[in-house]
């Protein structure tokens, strides 16, 4: 996965010297692709990059090795790029000279997913990096989170993004609002599940779903067992039937699975139960192929995440996205071999920061 997101990562020069993005899309032989699901978008994304930011940060914490901190800085500079002066965000270029998309449907300044996770991505950033080009703009964008209203599926990046800078010592300031967001995600349910948005019908899509491991995760610190007790049941509802049939859908993305995975792990952590642990490990291993392609969707040897399942039959696609979410699925391998990793993939790395 480090090697497909290297693969993916190209410069950004009107971003900075040393910016660079990730390419959204890849085809079975690595070629990029656009983004057009709904209208030609662009080449590569906020979403993306803020996500790839979390990541190879995490990964930085853990293992200190220094070329995880530069990339991680160099998608910072992107992040930093497409932010406008009212705090909103921006979330595709149109080609690779940097010329920002400003109206597309998934690019609009300030749209959901992708201000919410630049914000998140700027947290991670201060808190890691002490990059002093960061507290402005973190500021700006949290301001605009705390001012306007969101679904549950944008909150839980929020409460995540919250939830890195309580630890930094900012929680006289951020408590109530964290509070306040846990609570909006809690209210959102139809019976023991939680919904990704109030028009949602149940059952809630599982792209993205990660309100049981996020509220697990906000209930020790807000000192509130009433948010643990709900994640549980909504995990228990929700999640544990589709990671016990093994994803059974006919579409399943790796962000879906991911996220069961975060939730019982959070859950796990939270509780101590072994049950959690395990069902965190069922799903996992259907990146190695416990799912319905009886095939695995990661590919060990050329270090590629592929986009997903869909009727049976496994999509030969190989995103951004599918490999930063199946890297945090995996993140105990991925960390272990990180070392590794970025020795095979240096040379590329070397010509996109020169």
């Amino acid at each position: 996965m480090i090697r497909q997101l290297a693969r993916l990562t190209r410069r950004v020069p009107a971003a900075g010297p040393r910016a660079v993005a990730l390419g959204v899309y890849a085809d079975d032989e690595d070629a990029g692709l656009v983004a057009r699901d709904r209208g030609f978008e662009g080449v590569a994304c906020i979403d993306d990059a803020a996500r790839a930011v979390v990541l190879l940060l995490d990964l930085y914490r853990d293992t200190g090795d220094r070329r995880l901190g530069e990339w991680a800085t160099g998608l910072v500079d992107f992040v930093l790029y497409m932010q406008r002066e009212d705090g909103r965000f921006h979330n595709f270029i149109r080609e690779w000279d940097g010329t920002v998309n400003t109206d597309g449907p998934t690019s609009y300044a300030g749209g959901t997913f992708w201000q919410a996770r630049a914000v998140r991505a700027l947290a991670k950033a201060h808190l890691v990096l002490r990059d002093p080009r960061v507290a402005f703009p973190l500021a700006r964008g949290f301001a605009f989170a705390t001012e306007n209203p969101a679904p549950p599926d944008v909150r839980t990046i929020q409460v995540l993004a919250a939830l890195d800078l309580m630890r930094v010592g900012l929680t006289p300031v951020l408590r109530e609002t964290l509070e306040r967001w846990c609570d909006e995600i809690a209210d959102c349910r139809d019976g023991d599940v939680l919904l990704n948005s109030p028009a949602e019908t149940a059952p809630p899509h599982l792209w993205g779903h990660v309100h049981e491991g996020v509220l697990a995760e906000a209930a020790p610190l807000l000192d509130r067992p009433d948010l643990l007790d709900l994640a549980r049941q909504s995990a228990n509802a929700l999640l544990v039937p589709q990671i016990e049939r093994a994803f059974p859908d006919r579409t399943v993305q790796p962000y879906g699975v991911a996220a069961a995975v975060y939730a019982m792990d959070r859950l796990y952590q939270a509780t101590g139960e072994s049950v959690y642990s395990r069902w965190r490990d069922q799903a996992r291993a259907w990146f190695d192929g416990r799912n319905s392609a009886s095939l695995p969707v990661y590919d060990r040897v050329n270090g590629r995440v592929l986009d997903g399942i869909d009727d049976g039959r496994l999509n030969p696609h190989s995103g951004a996205e599918s490999n930063i979410v199946g890297a945090q699925a995996l993140l105990p391998d991925v960390a272990a071999r990180v070392r590794t990793l970025l020795d095979e993939v240096a040379d590329r790395l070397e010509v996109v920061a020169a």
